[in-house]
């Protein structure tokens, strides 16, 4: 093929076909779910499930894990003050002092009447 015959084949191609190459540059969207970023909607039964699975953990004295369980119930609930609760208890393990003290905030603020409120307030109150 001339390169002046190439040329007047692409001005003669309809709109869609003028560039092939900018269609190969684009990627096709991602086929395998498993893949694709987790999105969360309020469910609380996933939460209950993810709470009691990181109870278990943290019985067993894997706090990652259960730290983990914690802030996924969380996502899946974000009024589940009993999770931000356990998510500061297993932080603390870890020595994470930033992530407990924003989860012990978080569960005041969800349950100011809990009876284990008035105990997290003072730890609060001596983190700073």
């Amino acid at each position: 093929m001339l390169v002046g015959q190439e040329d007047k084949e692409l001005k003669t191609r309809p709109p869609d076909q003028a560039k092939p190459q900018q269609q190969q540059d684009q990627e096709p969207p991602e086929e395998d779910e498993s893949l694709a970023p987790k999105t969360y909607s309020f469910n609380p039964l996933e939460a209950d499930k993810d709470l009691k699975v990181g109870l278990y953990y943290f019985k067993k004295g894997n706090y990652k894990a259960a730290m983990s369980r914690f802030r996924e119930a969380t996502l899946w609930n974000p009024t589940f003050a009993e999770a931000f609760l356990r998510l500061g208890e297993s932080a603390e393990k870890l020595k994470d002092k930033k992530a407990a003290h924003e989860a012990y905030e978080k569960f005041v603020a969800l349950a100011p009447d809990d009876k284990q409120a008035g105990a997290i307030k003072k730890k609060l109150a001596g983190q700073r």
